[in-house]
């Protein structure tokens, strides 16, 4: 499928007239209620529906799918989380953070939920355990944010003389304290100074690394957000203008540019999150279904970025980076 118009459904199939709906087989619908705006959630939704056809869902065929963005306005998500269950939709795949999937399980204890989240689904009262959910609600869990301080020593290691290193995160995300809090602890572990720049918009980002140049930081680690994701082709054209190096959560980061990313494979854990939602509809209940913990994190670096802002990889980590991309 054209990414245009790939784009197009997902953006506006919940557009679709009640009477042509009415027409429609009774199939089951599954509702995504989605942080971002659609269009930089192609590739994972895309990975959702393989997912899904993975266990013998096929949209038009067997499953219909409703759409919700908030467009990353998080005081959005309730009302649209509302608007979901009032459409009788029969799983909800909350995605794009743990703002979605905690709008959702406020919005029903009934209707199934499986998402993909950054963070542990523990911490945040979602679930009572890993290997038991209990309730509604199960999915995958990336652990992106609890990956926060590793990044920071990576980010250490190839600036080792870096007196200070900014951390950008979203004052907005409700896991940005607990990002700092294991920032901060990584960063006394190691004497580093740490400069915190907050962003929530775009013109925020930009903003922020008016601070991070004016106070001269060496290096900057990227909060795991889905605003940062959303903006990433901007993130990496002010990384790269500043001659910053930068470490990000995740690899598609790097593939538009950026310098390492260090995390789990981000389109894997989205396929089986459509993977659990088709379980789900098979019947299987969500409390039986224990959250999907990724086995393996992946460092990626991008060579010709670091070309261009002319540092050197130290050969350490080169020699672990799971992909050198040339």
């Amino acid at each position: 499928m054209r990414r245009r118009a790939f784009i197009s459904l997902v953006g506006g199939a919940a557009a679709w007239p009640l009477a042509a709906r009415a027409q429609q087989p009774a199939m089951p619908v599954i509702g995504f209620l989605g942080v971002p705006s659609a269009e930089p959630y192609v590739p994972r939704v895309a990975a959702i529906h393989q997912g899904l056809k993975e266990v013998g869902y096929v949209e038009g065929r067997n499953v219909r799918f409703e759409y919700r963005w908030a467009d990353d306005h998080y005081d959005r998500l309730p009302a649209l989380a509302a608007d979901l269950v009032d459409r009788h939709v029969s799983v909800i795949v909350p995605i794009g953070g743990a703002p979605a999937t905690v709008a959702a399980k406020a919005a029903t204890t009934t209707i199934p939920i499986v998402f993909d989240l950054g963070a542990d689904p523990v911490k945040l009262g979602l679930v009572g355990s890993l290997g038991r959910p209990e309730g509604n609600v199960t999915g995958v869990a990336m652990m992106a944010v609890e990956l926060e301080a590793k990044r920071l020593e990576l980010l250490h290691e190839l600036v080792p003389t870096a007196a200070l290193i900014a951390f950008l995160v979203n004052p907005s995300n409700p896991q940005t304290e607990t990002q700092l809090q294991d920032a901060q602890k990584a960063a006394r572990a190691i004497g580093q100074r740490l400069l915190i720049v907050k962003a929530s918009t775009e013109r925020e980002i930009e903003t922020a690394f008016t601070t991070l140049v004016q106070e001269r930081a060496d290096a900057l680690l990227v909060g795991a957000d889905v605003t940062f994701t959303s903006q990433v082709i901007l993130l990496v054209l002010l990384t790269t203008r500043h001659a910053v190096p930068t470490v990000y959560p995740f690899r598609s980061s790097v593939d538009a540019g950026g310098l390492i990313s260090y995390g789990a494979n981000l389109l894997d854990s989205y396929r089986l999150t459509g993977v659990y939602a088709g379980r789900v509809l098979k019947g299987e209940k969500p409390a039986d279904l224990p959250i999907l913990q990724p086995t393996k994190f992946e460092l990626v670096i991008n060579l010709k970025a670091a070309r261009v802002i002319g540092i050197t990889i130290p050969a350490t980590l080169l020699a672990r980076a799971d992909e050198v991309i040339e």
